[in-house]
Formats: structure tokens, C-alpha cells, sequence
């Protein structure tokens, strides 16, 4: 597993908004003593239940992330990917205790200029994330046969969040109408203004 620590953040990332945003909020929840162990996000469960090929997983704007924990119990390597430094180290210490350090790769980035190898990826997660370029990407990393699985708000989340910027919405149709050609669509549903969806790519 790499090491992330603030001294070695990558300086095009030092200043950047989201990542002091969500250090901000991460080292909040640390000062209010909420220092619970992550739980993996029902997505990724339903997914790992799920027939997959040989290959690891990939999971993208990870947080803590007890999504990547489970999927590295299962035995695959993941990389887990997010812009914030306390995150990852959160997530690093808990796959530590787990003794699952040597299946995780922490990698600490900016989601709009990393790319993933491809195509890599028995399973593609993201939840709580939203940039229609990152789909794309996401979607190619997929293997043959293997998952892609997104979480995101949708229109309807701006009535009660009318501060949520609407690029980090889905639009009508989405993201089922940015797949590229071979995916179907396992399952989808929407919920408390997020919708859910899980395809698969083709063999």
C-alpha cells in the first residue's frame, strides 16, 4: 500500500477546493469522535454477490471506503482513489488492522485529470460522485464480463439541496445514455434523490 501523508500531497492538488473541502469534513468527523469503522455502501455488495471475471477492482472518489476493504477481503487488489489525503489514510490504517494493506493501492488525485488503466477492471465502483467525463473513463476500465457500479444525485436532490451544483446531478437518461456500446443494464432505481445503477460490460 502507498503511504499518503500531507507532506507528500502532490502540489497541484495543495490548493485544491475539493480537496480542502473534504479534509475539512473528514477531519471534522474525526474531532466529533465518529471514528467508526467504514461499512461498505450497499452498491458494492450487491455487486461483489455478483458473477465477476478474474481482476481487481477500482474505486473511484473512495472516501474511507469499507467498500474497498470488502472487495480486498474477497482476495482481489483494488485501487482506491479520492483527493483527500485524511481519507486515504483512514482507509490505509483500517486495511492495516484488517490485514489487507498488501491488496489496497491508495492513490490521491484529482478524478477530472487521472486516468485508469484499461481495460482493467473486474468492477468499477463510485458512489456520492458525479462528473460525466469520470464515467466515461470508468466505463472503458471495465473488463469484458465485469460491472460497473455508480451512486449519484439526481435532479430531484436540488429541491431540498438547491445549493448542490447541477453538474454533480444526473441528468434524464443518465448515465444508462452514456455507456458505450456492449453494457447492459443489470439494474437501476432511483431513491431519496440519488439513483442507483449497476451494468454489465460485454464479453
Amino acid at each position: 500500500m502507498d503511504d499518503v501523508a500531507p507532506e507528500r500531497v502532490p502540489a497541484e492538488l495543495a490548493e485544491h477546493p475539493d480537496r480542502l473541502r473534504w479534509n475539512a469534513k473528514y477531519a471534522g468527523a474525526e474531532a466529533g469522535g465518529d471514528a467508526r469503522p467504514p461499512s461498505a455502501h450497499p452498491l458494492a455488495e450487491r455487486a461483489l454477490s455478483l458473477e465477476l471475471p478474474d481482476g481487481p477492482v477500482l474505486d473511484l472518489a473512495c472516501g474511507p471506503s469499507g467498500s474497498a476493504l470488502q472487495a480486498a477481503a474477497t482476495g482481489r487488489p483494488v485501487t482506491a482513489v479520492d483527493i483527500s489525503e485524511i481519507a486515504l489514510a483512514r482507509l490505509g490504517e483500517q486495511a492495516r488492522r484488517r490485514g489487507l494493506a498488501s491488496l489496497i493501492t491508495l492513490v490521491q488525485a484529482d478524478l477530472a485529470a487521472w486516468r485508469p488503466d484499461g481495460p482493467g477492471y473486474a468492477l468499477v465502483l463510485c458512489t456520492g460522485f458525479w462528473d460525466r467525463a469520470v464515467f466515461g473513463r470508468a466505463a472503458l476500465a471495465v473488463l469484458p464480463g465485469g460491472l460497473l457500479a455508480w451512486e449519484a444525485f439526481t435532479e430531484e436532490a436540488r429541491r431540498d439541496r438547491p445549493h448542490l451544483p447541477a453538474a454533480w446531478c444526473l441528468g434524464a437518461g443518465e448515465p444508462a445514455s452514456l455507456l458505450p456500446g456492449g453494457f447492459t443494464v443489470l439494474e437501476q432505481a432511483d431513491d431519496a434523490g440519488k439513483r442507483r445503477f449497476l451494468a454489465r460490460a460485454g464479453s
